[in-house]
């Protein structure tokens, strides 16, 4: 039930999108989903095998351009040195993983994660004719589209192919505003920022007319019932993500600044049916130019520290085996330090996948920092779509890489 559904009550998508229905209201819209079950689970001819069915996707972004190379240190490069006499990081004061490579000092969650096994570091991630505007750059991985005006977003594109038609609650978007990641033909994605006050916006005088509007089922018309069915599910999704919230507690530590995760936890802890979660560092916050060590050093810990506390929270709740997260920054930073003792926007840049399923090490090939591009920047080794590609392929078990990707990547082996 979708674009029939639509067409046998009358109603073109263009119209419900006047309707001004939001999130999870234009979701059930879309899927065709009773108002009665928003959140409930479809039955399917041929589903996939169970351990497939419950994998999780989960998508975090490090806005503003992460600085790979005081994140990952090649301490063993007497080049990194040359490069940033001032701000390269000395090796007393790093997490040593190899007698190369040490995470930043303030990884110690990232750390841990890799002394698990958890952890694989994708070396010299980019693409082609690389961007250096964060809008454009940005725009590019999240259409997984380089260098082209793709309209949805690869998130959104994944979800049209898993489940075609639609599907309610399949993607979640913890943001103040949408991602043109999660951009979908078929999916509307439940998208919020605050879950105690995700609800349809309007004003208090009027919550009375949603709710009659929502309830009265008394009129003949198809097609208004069809949209009152709809404002009704409206109501009841943005109460159950309100409820997984209120109903959401735990013990782990998220650190000074948790992010967006433990909401997202608290919507796995609570079984809503959402395979593929979207979230950020949000706000150019690793757009690095001016005394940078200090500052991005503290994102850096902020960051390692949430993610890691995420995956212990995952153990907490049974679901560790079943949730992966891929992170990555829309472009890297340029190889010398500037006179600012900070870092310019650059080409390739390092990208995470973790998780109890993850098969932890060094994957990619290291980028030289003695052979540089003009404009003294790293050559990208691996197209960032290849590590889409594991995640998807090797992951999610969604087998059409060149139809999502637009050309065949080869998944690395990161799943046994």
């Amino acid at each position: 039930m979708n674009r029939k559904f639509l067409r046998e009550r009358g109603i073109t998508r263009r119209e419900l999108a006047k309707t001004g229905l939001s999130g999870a209201a234009a979701l059930c819209a879309l899927g065709g989903i009773p108002a009665h079950s928003v959140f409930g689970r479809i039955a399917h001819a041929v589903a996939p095998p169970r351990e497939l069915e419950n994998r999780i996707l989960v998508v975090f972004e490090m806005s503003g351009g992460n600085d790979g190379l005081n994140t990952l240190v090649p301490y063993g490069d007497d080049a990194y040195y040359r490069h940033r006499p001032t701000i390269g990081l000395k090796p007393d004061g790093l997490l040593k993983l190899d007698d190369h490579f040490a995470f930043n000092g303030g990884m110690v969650g990232f750390e841990r994660l890799w002394q698990a096994g958890d952890l694989a570091i994708v070396h010299g991630c980019g693409y082609d004719n690389p961007s250096f505007s964060h809008f454009t750059s940005m725009a590019y991985w999240h259409t997984a589209a380089p260098n082209s005006g793709a309209e949805y977003g690869w998130v959104g594109r994944l979800a049209d192919g898993m489940k075609p038609g639609g599907a309610p609650a399949f993607v979640v978007n913890v943001a103040d505003t949408q991602s043109l990641a999660v951009k979908s033909r078929d999916h509307v994605p439940v998208v919020f920022d605050d879950p105690e006050k995700f609800r349809r916006a309007g004003f208090a005088e009027e919550s009375a007319i949603f709710e009659h509007v929502a309830a009265d089922a008394t009129d003949g018309n198809p097609s208004r019932r069809f949209l009152r069915g709809i404002a009704q599910s409206a109501l009841d999704a943005s109460a159950l993500v309100r409820e997984a919230w209120a109903n959401y507690q735990t013990p782990i530590d998220y650190g000074l600044v948790p992010l967006d995760l433990p909401k997202i936890a608290a919507l796995i802890a609570a079984d809503v049916p959402a395979r593929l979660y979207y979230t950020s560092f949000r706000d150019n916050a690793f757009d690095t130019h001016v005394h940078q060590n200090n500052l991005h050093q503290r994102l850096l810990t902020y960051t390692a520290d949430a993610i890691a506390a995420f995956m212990v929270d995952m153990e907490r709740i049974g679901r560790a085996d079943d949730v992966i997260m891929l992170v990555f920054s829309e472009f890297g930073r340029r190889v010398p330090e500037n006179t600012s003792l900070g870092t310019d926007h650059g080409t390739a840049g390092l990208m995470f996948v973790l998780g109890k399923p993850v098969n932890g090490g060094h994957y990619g090939a290291v980028p030289s920092l003695t052979e540089l591009t003009e404009g003294d920047n790293l050559r990208h080794t691996t197209d960032f779509r290849r590590v889409y590609a594991t995640a998807t392929e090797g992951w999610l078990g969604y087998p059409d890489t060149r139809g999502l990707l637009g050309d065949d990547f080869e998944p690395f082996p990161m799943f046994g």
